[in-house]
């Protein structure tokens, strides 16, 4: 029986990461997501990662809301993707740490 696509999946999200793919280097990445997301929203998963990497090191909710000014439902939203998601955030973070 084939698996019911989620209501995000579509070919719209699917042209979205092959756009994101196609980028070259990071200076191409941050054009692309300046152009695509506002400066908030940049700003808000910019911390939502920062949210992420702290969970990886089991950092206080009160320590990373004060570091991020992000909400304690919003790190609680990224704990639990952190911890039950699809494993995006492990794989970028862990990807993210050999590039530094």
């Amino acid at each position: 029986m084939a698996m019911k696509r989620e209501r995000w999946e579509s070919s719209d999200t699917d042209a979205l990461v092959k756009a994101f793919l196609s980028m070259r280097d990071s200076r191409e990445t941050k054009a692309f997501l300046r152009d695509l997301l506002t400066e908030s929203e940049l700003i808000e998963f910019a911390k939502r990662f920062r949210a992420a990497r702290s969970i990886a090191k089991s950092i206080h909710y009160d320590a990373i809301r004060e570091d991020t000014g992000l909400s304690t439902r919003t790190i609680a939203r990224v704990k639990k993707w952190h911890k039950h998601g699809r494993g995006g955030y492990k794989l970028a973070i862990r990807r993210w740490k050999h590039q530094l």
